[in-house]
């Protein structure tokens, strides 16, 4: 892996992935203004947070038995900085890539924050949720697509109730797949030699989605509180 590509600009990103199909990134948290950044230099620190997260996560994924791609690629986007995100998607070949947003390493307080999140959406490749995402986003369209076509629907009915149930499908699953995330972001982290406990104080400061029906996150105190029961597992 090639350190020198974790703070290539965005753009870059962009222009090498030109043609291939990149999973949607998730809805950001915009701020109100720019966020001022608490530590001296945060992609100086983020670049040395990835260096002891990133090969643990390429460890785990070559020691793993499924043919999950294990070359990861990590980018900070610089392009919004009022934009605070992080995410995890891949190529059509399956390569994945990690991309935070410079307005996310602004905000975050410390290393063990980007620890986290880092070890957070490289666990989403590692449990293959973008797969298990979609497979289950294209059985939801073909159940409800099914039953609005055997109850008669027009042709733009069951295209309109197909769009439905591929959403449902999508997000039947994606509270489990952030918990699941959370708990094997904590391992990473802490393999890193990071305190994961003080990197989820990162949810005290974000928006709480709450626990809305069919939402994809589930609360912050729940993720929490997942951080904190790995870890007493581990240190028993």
């Amino acid at each position: 892996m090639n350190i020198k590509a974790l703070t290539v600009l965005a753009s870059v990103f962009l222009s090498a992935c030109g043609g291939a199909t990149m999973t949607p990134a998730p809805k950001p948290v915009t701020s109100p203004k720019t966020p001022v950044a608490y530590m001296a230099n945060p992609e100086a620190s983020f670049s040395t947070v990835a260096k002891r997260v990133v090969p643990l996560a390429v460890t785990a994924c070559r020691e793993a038995t499924t043919n999950t791609r294990c070359d990861f690629s990590v980018f900070v986007d610089n392009r919004y900085p009022e934009v605070v995100n992080a995410y995890q998607t891949q190529d059509r070949s399956g390569k994945p890539y990690i991309v935070f947003s410079v307005g996310l390493l602004n905000t975050a307080r410390n290393e063990e924050e980007l620890a986290f999140v880092l070890g957070h959406e490289l666990a989403h490749h590692l449990a293959g949720h973008l797969q298990r995402q979609a497979t289950s986003s294209q059985l939801g369209a073909t159940l409800a697509g099914g039953v609005a076509a055997m109850m008669g629907g027009s042709n733009q009915t069951v295209e309109a109730v197909t769009r439905i149930g591929a959403d449902v499908g999508a997000r039947a699953y994606s509270k489990s797949h952030e918990l699941e995330a959370d708990k094997l972001g904590t391992l990473l982290a802490l393999d890193a030699g990071y305190d994961p406990f003080k990197g989820a104080q990162f949810f005290t400061r974000i928006p709480d989605p709450g626990d809305t029906f069919l939402g994809t996150h589930p609360p912050n105190t729940a993720r929490i509180d997942m951080v904190r029961s790995t870890m007493a597992s581990v240190r028993k």
